[in-house]
C-alpha cells in the first residue's frame, strides 16, 4: 500500500469496525438502542461521576448543548442522574442510575463476548499482528486527542 494511502485507509478499517460493532450490539437487544454518543456519554459519566455537563462536552468533542441534549434522554430514560453542583449553582453534575449502570455493564459484556468470538475466527498471525499494533493504536489515538486540546 502506498504511504499517501495509509492514514485513510487506517481511518476507514477503524470506523468500519466501531460501525459494526454498534450495529451488531443492537440486534437482539430488549431496550432501545444507545448510539454511539450516548454509550460515549454514559461511559464517561460512569467513569467519571460527578462530572459537570460542560467538562463532558469538552471530553467529547461536542457542543455543549450536544450533550445537554443527550443528557435529557438518557435522563428521561432512566440512565442519567442530573444534580446541581452545590458549589456553583449554575452547573449541572452528572452521574449514572444503577439502571444506567447496568444498561452500561451490559453493552460491556456484550461488546466484549462480540469482539473475543470474531477475534477468535482470525489466524495467529492476524491476532498477533492485531496484538501488536495495539500499542501503536493507542499512541496515535492519544496524539489525535492531544492535537484536539490544542486547536
Amino acid at each position: 500500500m502506498a504511504t499517501e494511502e495509509f492514514p485513510d485507509s487506517l481511518a476507514d478499517a477503524l470506523a468500519g469496525v466501531q460501525r459494526t460493532i454498534r450495529r451488531r450490539l443492537r440486534g437482539g437487544m430488549t431496550a432501545a438502542p444507545l448510539r454511539g454518543t450516548q454509550v460515549e456519554l454514559l461511559r464517561l459519566v460512569a467513569a467519571r461521576p460527578g462530572i459537570r455537563v460542560s467538562d463532558a462536552a469538552q471530553e467529547l468533542w461536542l457542543a455543549g448543548n450536544s450533550v445537554s441534549t443527550l443528557v435529557n434522554q438518557l435522563v428521561l430514560a432512566g440512565w442519567l442522574r442530573r444534580e446541581t453542583d452545590p458549589a456553583d449553582r449554575r452547573s449541572t453534575l452528572l452521574s449514572p442510575t444503577p439502571a444506567g449502570e447496568a444498561r452500561l455493564s451490559d453493552w460491556r459484556a456484550r461488546r466484549s463476548a462480540l469482539v473475543r468470538e470474531r477475534v477468535a475466527r482470525l489466524t495467529d498471525e492476524d491476532r498477533e499482528a492485531l496484538a501488536a499494533a495495539l500499542p501503536a493504536l493507542r499512541r496515535l489515538a492519544h496524539h489525535l486527542h492531544e492535537e484536539g486540546e490544542g486547536a
